[in-house]
């Protein structure tokens, strides 16, 4: 059986898909999976064990230049390899007109299905135009977790039960040369995703400066991320109120992914990289400040902790009792036990 997922962003979103692979091939070991996603997310789809084929897409850059010869070319490729392999079921689980329309291009074999979601989820950014290209349209509750939601959708598809626990099958990043890169530290470190495009997402800076400050106690260098001028100049000021504090250089989504999957201890808003750190069950704390937490949080480890929700951010209380409990896991139960 032939598969193709179309499922192009956002990286979290992405991340999030990967359970309905391992679902996938549970049931139907002789599958093959390819999967469409926007090219700057490519090298993390190919980090999962059951892809085949990563088919890069990318509209965000073919906009800019749309009718340039070079933008025609690719997408013209693009078609074509939509149309190379025959599939038996395609899969839009992000339900916009776009990703409908990519599953539209792509060829069918002899009674091959389309299939999609029938209606959202909260604050999702569905569109129900997707369905008119759907032979089968899956309905979900309207508080479906991300995770849960695509693995219902082949889960219906598929003729199966989900009966496991979110399995996301992500292999290490391979690093330039197997070299030791210099910007990660040889010995333990926790990570601070600290930056994310919504205000509102973040986090008080001054409550990273506390939680910074006990970390510092425990001996645990913090490294800090960012993804954009205004970050860097967040981490630069939150870095010049810390001890063992280090602004990283501009990182590559692989890069990035090392150092999440690499950490001792990972906090971070909601944001794609807390995610990832998450589905590699790294212990991470994960905090929500004004989204969702019911939507996308690490159900699937023991190691995760989820705190706060929309419109009630977590107090440093709250994530230093967390990281108590993540990195003197033996304590916290004997604590219990007593």
């Amino acid at each position: 059986m032939n598969i193709l997922i179309v499922r192009v962003s956002s990286l979290g979103d992405v991340v999030h898909n990967m359970p309905m692979l391992a679902d996938i091939l549970r049931h139907h070991p002789d599958a093959k999976i390819d999967w469409v996603v926007e090219e700057a997310y490519a090298s993390m789809v190919r980090l999962n064990g059951g892809v085949r084929n990563v088919i890069p897409f990318a509209l965000r850059r073919w906009r800019k230049n749309f009718f340039s010869r070079q933008t025609r070319a690719e997408m013209r490729n693009f078609h074509d390899a939509l149309r190379r392999q025959p599939y038996d079921v395609v899969f839009d689980t992000q339900g916009l007109f776009k990703t409908s329309l990519v599953m539209r291009m792509a060829r069918l074999a002899p009674g091959g299905k389309r299939v999609g979601l029938a209606n959202a989820t909260e604050g999702s950014g569905y569109e129900s135009i997707s369905r008119i290209f759907h032979a089968i349209s899956v309905p979900v509750a309207l508080h479906t977790h991300a995770v849960q939601r695509a693995r219902l959708v082949a889960a219906a598809a598929l003729g199966y039960t989900i009966d496991s626990p979110a399995d996301f099958d992500l292999r290490m990043p391979d690093m330039v040369s197997g070299a030791q890169p210099a910007w990660l530290p040889a010995g333990p470190y926790a990570v601070f995703f600290h930056g994310t495009a919504r205000a509102a997402k973040q986090w008080t800076p001054a409550y990273w400066v506390q939680v910074a400050r006990g970390l510092a106690v425990r001996g645990l260098p913090v490294l800090l991320p960012w993804g954009s001028p205004a970050e860097r100049r967040d981490a630069e000021r939150l870095a010049a109120q810390m001890q063992h504090a280090h602004v990283l250089p501009k990182l590559s989504l692989m890069e990035a992914v090392t150092l999440a999957q690499r950490a001792a201890l990972v906090i971070g808003v909601d944001t794609g990289l807390t995610h990832i750190a998450a589905a590699f069950k790294r212990p991470t704390v994960e905090l929500y400040c004004d989204s969702p937490r019911w939507k996308t949080e690490g159900n699937w480890s023991p190691g995760i902790i989820n705190l706060g929700d929309c419109g009630s951010p977590p107090g440093v209380a709250e994530v230093e009792a967390a990281v108590a409990a993540l990195l003197d896991p033996a304590e916290d139960a004997s604590a219990c036990a007593g």
